[in-house]
């Protein structure tokens, strides 16, 4: 039928205000008096970041609630987003799996509150490539930052560790469990949306990459060294089953889309009262010093060595 049957079939539907029913090459957005524009973008790759059998309902709501977790990072409210997706020909990627895949945007578009703005197609030779850029806005000045940990401040997550990584060892059939939960978890993350926590925290960024390289980040950005404990992460009772033969996959494993956050002890009190008000777990596990890197101390507090620190695309 061509692209813009294409668009105007699956994607016009998603379309909301400033979008011009996808008819124009471009779109416009409103942001409020005294807010400021906060942007995001993830690109998501088959074979990489979803399996080509993964239901395209999933690989839909995964695509959008990544760039959610970016946002929440930030202390941004997401409004709108772009979509450009590059379909191989030739493949499964027909009008059925379209058909569920823009269900699965239409039904994190309602529990977000979000619409579509715009975007691009294209044919790709191999394979399929998904892109969602995210804007979402913020009162002007108080987008929360990665350089902001300071010594003494407490390190804190949002939610567990290690569901998604051993979710995708199943998928890759490396884990032998009855456990849907965990496979659960690698296809649709929970991003932390709705927290205000400016003012409260000193820096924040989501675990994307696994929590050893995204603390990283944080302890460089902000001139600091991170100790985490081994023994305070918060593991559900179906991951801790697996620390025997997966420890280092859990300990390092990405896609858990949780709020990594350091918060000065004059705020802890603050910080854990607004994640019991919004109902979203929090536990500190660990702490922020003078100095450089991250160590991981295992329970009986000697530094852990990883073979690796985490996801590297390259």
């Amino acid at each position: 039928m061509g692209e813009f049957d294409f668009i105007a079939r699956h994607f016009r539907p998603l379309a909301g205000p400033g979008a011009m029913e996808l008819r124009n090459d471009g779109a416009t957005m409103a942001l409020p008096a005294g807010e400021e524009l906060v942007l995001s973008s993830d690109t998501m790759v088959e074979g990489l970041h979803f399996l080509p059998d993964d239901p395209a309902g999933t690989i839909a709501r995964k695509l959008l609630r990544c760039n959610l977790s970016d946002l929440a990072a930030m202390g941004s409210r997401p409004r709108h987003y772009m979509l450009n997706v590059s379909v191989p020909l030739g493949r499964h990627y027909d009008e059925a799996w379209f058909t569920e895949f823009a269900a699965g945007l239409a039904a994190d578009q309602k529990q977000y509150d979000i619409s579509l703005l715009g975007g691009d197609t294209t044919g790709s030779p191999s394979p399929l490539m998904l892109n969602v850029t995210i804007l979402g806005s913020v009162r002007r000045g108080q987008v929360l930052r990665r350089d902001g940990a300071r010594a003494g401040d407490g390190v804190w997550i949002t939610g567990s560790l290690g569901r998604a990584a051993l979710g995708l060892q199943i998928r890759l059939g490396k884990l032998a469990t009855g456990d849907t939960s965990l496979v659960e978890a690698y296809r649709i993350p929970t991003p932390r949306t709705g927290l205000s926590l400016y003012g409260i925290v000193s820096a924040a960024m989501d675990i994307s990459d696994g929590l050893l390289q995204d603390s990283g980040h944080i302890a460089e950005e902000s001139g600091v060294a991170i100790t985490l404990f081994e023994e305070k992460l918060p593991l559900v009772p179906e991951v801790a089953a697996h620390m025997t033969t997966h420890r280092e996959i859990i300990l390092l494993g990405g896609d858990d889309y949780e709020l990594l956050l350091t918060c000065p002890a004059a705020s802890e009190d603050a910080l854990q009262a607004h994640c019991r008000q919004h109902g979203v777990p929090l536990t500190k596990v660990g702490m922020v010093t003078e100095g450089k890197g991250v160590t991981m101390l295992d329970r009986q507090h000697a530094p852990i060595n990883f073979s690796r620190t985490g996801w590297q695309h390259f």
